[in-house]
């Protein structure tokens, strides 16, 4: 919300002094967003603002990239943050012409807005100069219109020629009898994809010269399903379907977070440790997953490994269920608290969850044995699948994928909500940087989060009958403020997954973006991949942990 003539200037703190000066007359305008100081610059201004912001202030963490039209201009958002400190923020307005939206773009400067930038073209219609690679990525290249655009016709027909996914190679590169040079297609139908992703691979020989993640087979445009939704009713049951595999509650706390934040809504605190227990039960069931389809990526153990991964998930879900009444599609989280209280008996309840937990370690101890223990893993994901930190933050990588580069990064310490900053546990990480190192860092998470269950269970069985508060008094109809703006962040079971909105005053929200952890950390497969063989590429995409549901939202 730009500032108008006459208006008051809001109180401006020091840091945002400190930055003003730092920015000098780049800047042109303030906006006033809830979380984070807003700076409004010219479109060709981008890389050396945000230079000045990574190299003298230490924004080191470009974690969106939002895109919007308006009826006079278009205008993107670049929210940055610190990986030392996330509470710190700001963000960085760029508004353009309606009638030539182009923008400096930011990727020199941070290696992840390359994915976000060809998203703001792909489904906004913003271009951006100097971009290496500004094409659609979750549309076909023939693709008609950008769908976010106020001027789309969604009844035009559209086209996709057989040629879209020809090969791209040359023909003298194909054909020369010299030449080892090969292009493999892996996917977008093929088990080792985890979903509907499709990998254009170029080879040397045998060694990946060359991946491009070819993703947007799942695209459902779900921000503009939010769009159209209600806050108070009708958008709940949409996050669930972003990482549809496990993942449900911690998806309903990004956007139940960012809308209480945006509408001032206060959460109970018995409801606050019902949701964190239930959102661990979620990590566990997410990371079982990962651990168990890793182990078959890598050596093809379905039997033992997968099947005792799914064993132990089973009994997480068992658990969300008699909580939620779902096993995937939860939709339990309420602005304002939670749906409604424990399952009755409830003494049963607990001794079903403590149970659980106390078998988690011995559980543990045989997934060492035959995993981590294990030779052939060994060799396939020791020093394969390289991601140095630096790397990693350039590319706006985070969770288990970030701390296994030894980056020391959890939402949920460093910006805390919820129950969290009350309880007693720790932050895992591995310094290896390589897909044993990010096996290990989720199969240690699982010990983590068992301690908060437990820590919850302790807490929830001594609250007493009359303060058992599961929703805050929310109004039936949510109506924030014209032009009112934030994002916020928790750490969901792949990583950072946030929620940006827009209010326009009615009880839609204008603008309504996605923060996927699985679209910037699937950004860094190239750079685990190139000089590995496909195995290990493939090995490398399994300690990613992505679901393709959430990558192309």
């Amino acid at each position: 919300m730009s500032l108008q003539e006459g208006e008051a200037t809001p109180e401006i703190e020091s840091g945002e002094t400190d930055l003003e000066a730092l920015l000098g007359d780049l800047v042109v305008d303030r906006d006033d967003h809830m979380n984070a100081p807003a700076f409004v610059i010219r479109p060709d201004t981008v890389q050396e603002t945000l230079g000045r912001l990574k190299e003298e202030a230490g924004y080191d963490h470009l974690s969106l990239v939002t895109a919007e039209e308006y009826p006079d201009r278009y205008e993107s958002i670049y929210h940055l943050k610190k990986f030392d400190d996330p509470t710190d923020e700001v963000s960085v307005v760029v508004p353009t012409d309606s009638e030539n939206p182009v923008s400096e773009s930011a990727e020199p400067v941070f290696r992840t807005a390359d994915w976000h930038e060809r998203e703001a073209y792909d489904l906004v219609g913003i271009e951006y100069d100097d971009h290496p690679d500004l094409r659609r990525i979750l549309l076909p290249e023939t693709w008609q219109g950008h769908p976010m655009g106020r001027d789309y016709d969604q009844d035009r027909p559209q086209m996709v020629p057989l040629r879209e996914n020809a090969n791209p190679l040359q023909e003298d590169q194909r054909a020369a009898s010299d030449s080892d040079t090969m292009f493999v297609n892996i996917g977008p139908h093929h088990p080792a994809t985890h979903g509907v992703l499709h990998l254009e691979t170029t080879l040397d020989g045998e060694q990946v010269i060359d991946v491009e993640p070819d993703i947007g087979y799942l695209h459902r445009n779900e921000e503009q399903m939010a769009q159209k939704s209600t806050y108070r009713h009708q958008i709940m049951p949409y996050p669930d379907r972003w990482d549809y595999i496990s993942a449900g509650l911690l998806n309903e706390w990004a956007y139940a977070r960012a809308a209480e934040d945006l509408a001032d809504i206060e959460v109970p605190e018995y409801a606050q440790i019902i949701r964190t227990m239930g959102a661990e039960l979620c990590r566990i069931a997410a990371h079982m997953l990962a651990v168990g389809t890793f182990a078959l990526d890598i050596y093809g153990d379905f039997t033992a490994i997968f099947m005792y991964a799914i064993r132990d998930r089973e009994k997480a879900q068992n658990i969300l269920e008699d909580l939620t009444g779902q096993r995937l599609m939860f939709n339990y989280f309420r602005l304002g608290g939670v749906v409604w209280d424990l399952p009755e008996p409830r003494e049963e309840f607990f001794e079903k969850v403590r149970e659980f937990v106390n078998e988690l370690p011995e559980a543990l101890e045989e997934y060492h044995d035959l995993i981590t223990g294990n030779e052939i893993l060994q060799m396939r994901t020791v020093d394969t699948g390289i991601l140095p930190p630096e790397v990693a933050k350039n590319y706006g990588a985070t969770g288990p994928v970030a701390r296994g580069s030894g980056i020391d990064y959890d939402i949920r310490r460093d910006d805390p909500y919820g129950y969290y900053d009350e309880l007693d546990w720790d932050v895992v990480t591995e310094d290896g940087c390589d897909n044993f190192s990010r096996l290990l860092v989720r199969m240690r998470e699982v010990e983590e989060s068992a301690k908060i269950i437990e820590q919850c269970v302790d807490l929830l069985e001594d609250w007493p009958e009359e303060e058992r508060n599961i929703q805050a008094n929310v109004p039936r109809t949510l109506r924030p403020d014209d032009d009112k703006e934030i994002y916020r962040t928790v750490e969901g079971a792949k990583g950072e997954l946030g929620v940006y909105i827009r209010a326009d005053g009615t009880e839609k929200p204008a603008r309504f973006k996605i923060r996927s952890p699985c679209f910037s950390n699937l950004q860094t497969l190239p750079e685990m991949s190139n000089g590995e063989y496909i195995p290990d590429m493939i090995a490398a995409l399994g300690s990613l942990d992505i679901v393709l549901g959430e990558v192309d939202r």
